[in-house]
Parts: C-alpha cells; structure tokens; sequence
C-alpha cells in the first residue's frame, strides 16, 4: 500500500463506501472514546491533571537542547550507546552499521511509530535482515502487508472476521471467531520468534534526562522482550520525546494511559537505563539509542513548536469526525487524524500534505480530547493560510476580491441576490434539490459536498418587511 497524502480526498472517498471499514471504525473509536471519557470522570480535577501535564511538555520544550545533551551524558554512563540521526536515512544506516558490527541477522520489534516514519522494515529486508513485529497490532498489519491506521490501535481499519481470515491464510490457525484463541496462537507463534532474535528494537514513550532512562509503555509483555531478551537492543526514538525529570513523568504516564487505551495505567510500563550490568541476570549486553531529528528541528524552530509536545495517545483520533468516517489511511501518512493533519505536512512539507489541513471540520473536539491540551485547530488554520500564501496569485486575487465583497454591505447585498437567482435556476434546470455540478472553479466544493440554492428570500430582506 502507498502512501499519498495528497490523494486524501480520494482515498477518503473509497474509504467512505467500505462497509466493514465503517463497521470497524465504528466499534473501534467509539468504544475508545468511551473509556476515555469514562477514566477521566473517575478524577476530581481532570483538567489540573492535563495543566500538570502540558507544563510539563512545555518545560521540555523550552529546554529541549540541553535536557537532551543531559540524556546522552547520562546513558553513557550507564554504558550506553547515542547516536544521532538528523533524518531518516540517517537513523536506517545506524541500524544497519550496528547489525554489522555485531553480525546481527533476525530481530523482533515491539511497536514504534518512530520506525514506521522511516521505513526501516524495508530496509532492513534489502540487507538481508529479517525483523518481525512483536505487538499484535503490528503484528497484524505486518502478515496483512499494509501500514498501521491508528497510533496506538494500528488495525482500528480491520474487523475481528477479517483478522481470523488473516491468520487462518497466513499462519495456518484452525478456524475459529472467537479472539482469546486468535490472540493465543499469535502469542504461541512469537514466542519462537523472540527466542531466535540476536536483536531487538523498540520505540520509546518517553525519555527521562535526569537519568538516562527509556520508558516504553505497553500492554503486552512484547515490549519487555523485545528491549531484554536479545542480547542487543536498538531503540529508535524522537527528539521531542525526552522530559527533565521523574517528576514530569508521573503525571504524563497517567495522562497517556487514559487518553490512549481508558486505562489508569498500562498493563507494563518498562523503564531502560542501558545494557545489564555486572551481576544482572537479565537484560542486553548492548544498548543503542538512536535519537532521530527528521525535520523536528524545523518545527521546533517555527510557529509551530507545541505541535512537538504530543504524547501520541490518538485521543484526538478517536474524537475526531473525520477520522471516524476515513480511517487512518486515508491520510496517505504514518500520523493521521487531527495531529497527523498537523505534523506530517510539517516532516513532508506542506506543498506534500497540501490536503491535510483540510481535513478538519475544526469542531474542536480534537483539543478538548487532548490530555496536553495541544491547539490543534489554531495549528489548522495556521496551514491553510500558510498553503493559501504560496497559491497561485489568482487565487489570492479572487479571495481578496471575495474578502472585499463581504465588507461592504451593497456588493453583499447584490451578490447575495445574483447567487440566489442563479444557483436556485440551475437546481431548477438539474431537476435538484442541490447543485451537483457547479463549473470550475466552484466544482472544487460540489465535488465532495451538496450545495443547496440560496434561499429565495435573504435573511435582510425578511428583517426589513417583518422587522421595521
């Protein structure tokens, strides 16, 4: 499956006529919703909670050079490797160069949305290294050949029938409807496949600088393995995910387990200081922690830092109209929804994601769902008039022409009654109760929504006889 953001309006079209699609999105984000709405209730003050929390983010944003310099002091000491990867073929070829060094031929990975932003599955397999997603999930969409749909529910797209049938071709699983027993054979089937990994890789929730930690949040014990089991762990990790202290985390993990899954905390939130030390009698000989930037940088640098200070919950997809009629994959993009709207034409560049910002009814629900509070439709906005300033200059002409009708009660007056005449006669010509086929460049409206005539009477015009 390719993916296109700019081809948003297609493939949201597609996805609008796929009925388990919808039944799948329909189970999935309002059952998601629910148990967020539901968890937040149980607190007194949820919202001093969520302050709590983007102080927190915002503090490490404001710090955000020297608190990582803190990290990497602090993880080389405890024996631990840093590099850093200014893009995505950077942060592949350190993996690579790394299974070199240690001759390293098949690993295991627990989820990571980091991973999935640079491709690195396939590059991997073009060097002869096979690597075998570890959450279930993943898992899944792995064995399906496509890409996750949701942050943290990556097949949010695919029914429970639709996974039986999956595991049933691929993996040969005895029919069966029921999930415990789905889940149990995929569980049986990994285990062989962490006992045989010379490697394992991880993403990371967060990174707490005062101590060098890694902090990887799940709820299936892949993650553990994944990051102890083999005797090298690589994780691949965000900038912006590093925080000052365990002080910032402890509000944030209770923050992420509610917004992302309606739990009050995770079934395992694992905490990686580095490899095993002397003594231990578990854990990696080696740890690599490659801290990737891949236009992080650039955003940090704008107008549009806080957009930096996302947990990666999906709450915001969950909420989010739009999104629970498309899809994630609609978006073309690893990040979908109200978020992935915002940051994948920030990493791709706009005029690559010009679709996006659009995708926005801009109701909000999206920043009330948010457990940092992230202005998400302000950020909108600020795209589209940002893609509206690098538009053809007729375009910036018939706005500022519009924009001047609009302020001037006679020309609004009158365009008012041309629009009523002419849009009510060609309804009238269509045989239609709206306008189907407006000519260009109004089809870009009439293309994807109906458009009734203007009323008869306009609203002035109503005021004026009955309201002298």
């Amino acid at each position: 499956m390719e993916l296109n953001p700019n081809r948003f309006m297609e493939t949201a079209v597609i996805a609008l006529d796929d009925i388990q699609l919808q039944t799948a999105l329909d189970r999935g984000t309002g059952n998601a919703d629910t148990r967020r709405r539901e968890v937040f209730a149980e607190l007194d003050a949820p919202d001093a909670l969520r302050r709590q929390g983007r102080a927190s983010r915002l503090r490490a944003m404001a710090d955000l050079p020297d608190l990582l310099e803190q990290l990497e002091r602090n993880i080389t000491a405890n024996n631990g490797h840093v590099l850093w990867a200014v893009d995505g073929n950077e942060a592949r070829q350190h993996v690579l160069d790394i299974c070199r060094k240690h001759n390293l031929k098949q690993g295991v990975k627990s989820k990571s949305m980091a991973t999935e932003e640079i491709s690195l599955l396939p590059a991997l397999e073009a060097a002869g290294i096979t690597m075998r997603e570890t959450d279930l999930g993943e898992y899944i969409v792995q064995l399906s050949g496509s890409h996750p749909s949701h942050i943290i529910m990556p097949v949010m797209h695919m029914t429970k029938g639709q996974v039986g049938d999956l595991f049933e071709h691929e993996l040969g699983m005895p029919p069966t409807n029921d999930a415990a027993d789905m889940t149990a054979f995929a569980r049986k089937t990994l285990r062989e496949e962490f006992l045989a990994a010379d490697f394992g890789m991880s993403g990371g929730n967060f990174l707490i600088a005062e101590t060098g930690t890694l902090v990887i949040v799940t709820n299936e014990g892949n993650g553990r393995l994944s990051a102890g089991l083999p005797p090298v762990h690589i994780a691949v990790v965000g900038i912006e995910k590093v925080i000052p202290t365990w002080e910032d985390f402890a509000p944030l993990i209770q923050l992420l387990t509610r917004s992302a899954t309606g739990q009050r905390l995770s079934v395992y939130v694992n905490m990686v200081n580095g490899p095993a030390r002397d003594g231990e009698p578990d854990g990696p000989q080696e740890f690599y922690l490659i801290l990737m930037d891949n236009g992080r940088s650039d955003i940090y640098a704008s107008e549009y830092t806080e957009a930096l200070a996302c947990i990666r919950c999906g709450a915001c997809l969950n909420t989010c109209p739009i999104y629970q009629n498309v899809g994630g994959h609609a978006y073309g993009s690893v990040y979908s929804g109200p978020i992935g709207a915002v940051i994948t034409p920030l990493l791709q560049g706009k005029e690559n994601a010009s679709q996006l910002p659009f995708a926005s009814s801009l109701c909000g629900a999206c920043q009330a769902a948010c457990p940092v509070m992230i202005n998400l439709p302000d950020m909108l906005l600020r795209l589209r008039r940002d893609l509206q300033a690098e538009q053809d200059p007729s375009w910036r002409f018939g706005l500022k022409a519009w924009a001047f009708g609009m302020q001037h009660p006679l020309l609004f007056e009158i365009g008012g009654k041309a629009a009523s005449a002419a849009s009510r006669a060609l309804a009238e010509t269509a045989g239609s109760d709206h306008l189907e086929n407006l000519p260009y460049p109004l089809s870009g409206w009439t293309d994807y929504r109906d458009f009734p005539p203007f009323a008869e009477q306009s609203f002035h015009d109503w005021w004026r006889k009955n309201r002298k």
